[in-house]
């Protein structure tokens, strides 16, 4: 799916962006977080609901898309490597234990991350590196220095999945995706010796490892499915001038097809925000690429403010966010289209309040202007889902049928014969 037209966003964009590096199809903003520990793993359920989690316990979590986010207790001072959630009250995260004993804290919550509660790996010495379920019951991990294992009862128990032999086969896992109830991949390796790749197409019984000569010689990261046997692979080595790597398979994983990209650096995420346009963070190089082109080629730019970004996520196409060292987030701004560069608007003063807001919302305009008000409600598509002529200055509308989101609300104005229109970024809860 690709971003439609619309063309009565521009101010919101324009009022709205701030820290911003802009590429021909977009741009990212740095946005404030309350903690300075490393962020290791981004999760969002929706355009608004987000938890990010990092070094010694932390947890943050955001309702508003990231301008806000506050703190969560993990029931752990240990590093929080991977999260993810369900819906916006089911989530598990994967912690590194080395108090008491040296394994994994698999942490749970039913309240959107209120309470988290941690509960012991059963087995000692295996590192999760990433979690997620396919629903209320079942879920898989994978981890160091081997495991994919899988639950059928919501974690009470885990069961290791049966791996097809070679040489490549029990390397550690970096990370689990599914297609759909059959199809299945999974990724990781070792630096500098192998990366490895897992395919399955029978649910995960049983999982087939790259073939030994299909393999490149550094990790690979992360994974996008365009369905059940065409995949995208991203990894690569920072040393020697390797530089990023793009894996490619046709046929579910029975062979690769690996490319070094002339670019230095490692790629640690690969995410799609639509068919064709593709991003990938490089970490501590403090760049990204994307691509625009499904991965055929790539464009190298600067991370926002020279952050290290590690990981990343799209909900739809129009919201990106992405997290790394430091307590970085930052936050994808889609480009508007479908007005002019040089195009100039009157500013019509106006004021949303509560926002967010739960339905109800009260808008206030500062001045007395026009022959003639509208006020209309946009989703970021650009489809109206709200108008109403505006005879006061004041006026309050009720906005409890839509959904919960990110819109865009604007105030029309016919002066002299012309209409202006001013936008403001509107949050429904």
């Amino acid at each position: 799916m690709t971003i439609k037209s619309f063309n009565k966003v521009i101010s919101f964009f324009i009022l709205f962006s701030a820290c911003l590096y802009v590429n021909a199809q977009g741009s990212w903003e740095l946005i404030e977080t309350p903690t300075g520990q490393h962020l290791r793993s981004v999760y969002f359920t929706d355009s608004l609901y987000g938890w990010a989690v990092g070094d010694t316990g932390t947890i943050i979590h955001t309702q508003d898309g990231g301008d806000s986010w506050v703190e969560q207790d993990a029931g752990t001072d240990n590093n929080v490597v991977h999260v993810f959630f369900l819906d916006r009250q089911s989530g598990w995260a994967s912690s590194w234990n080395f108090e008491g004993f040296y394994g994994t804290l698999v942490l749970k919550t039913t309240d959107g991350g209120n309470t988290w509660i941690p509960e012991a790996y059963p087995e000692d010495n295996i590192f999760m590196n990433c979690i997620l379920y396919l629903d209320s019951l079942r879920g898989w991990m994978g981890g160091s220095p081997h495991a994919i294992v899988s639950t059928n009862d919501g974690g009470q128990n885990w069961m290791q999945s049966e791996i097809d032999t070679n040489a490549l086969a029990f390397f550690p896992v970096m990370n689990i995706y599914f297609y759909d109830d059959n199809y299945g991949y999974a990724c990781g390796g070792m630096f500098d010796i192998a990366g490895v790749t897992w395919s399955t197409s029978d649910g995960g019984e049983k999982w087939y490892p790259i073939d030994n000569t299909d393999a490149p010689a550094d990790e690979v990261h992360g994974l996008h499915m365009f369905d059940s046997v065409n995949v995208l692979g991203a990894g690569g080595d920072p040393d020697l001038g390797y530089g990023v790597g793009m894996l490619r398979t046709a046929n579910g994983g029975m062979h690769w097809d690996y490319e070094e990209l002339t670019m230095a650096g490692n790629a640690f995420d690969l995410d799609f925000r639509n068919d064709s346009e593709a991003w990938a963070p490089l970490g501590p190089s403090q760049q990204m690429i994307y691509s625009l082109d499904a991965g055929t080629s790539w464009t190298l730019i600067p991370a926002p403010e020279s952050t290290a970004i590690f990981d990343m996520i799209f909900t739809d196409t129009l919201h990106g966010y992405a997290v790394g060292y430091d307590g970085a987030a930052i936050r994808y701004v889609p480009k508007p289209v479908g007005v002019g560069e040089n195009e100039s608007r009157d500013m019509i003063g106006f004021h949303i309040f509560p926002n967010p807001s739960h339905g109800v919302v009260n808008i206030l305009l500062e001045q007395e202007i026009g022959e003639e008000r509208s006020l209309v409600v946009y989703n970021l598509n650009g489809k109206i889902l709200f108008s109403q002529k505006i005879s006061d200055l004041s006026t309050s509308i009720d906005l409890k049928g839509i959904p919960a989101g990110v819109y865009i609300c604007e105030v029309q104005v016919l002066r002299a014969n012309k209409e202006c229109r001013t936008q403001q970024k509107l949050i429904l809860r």
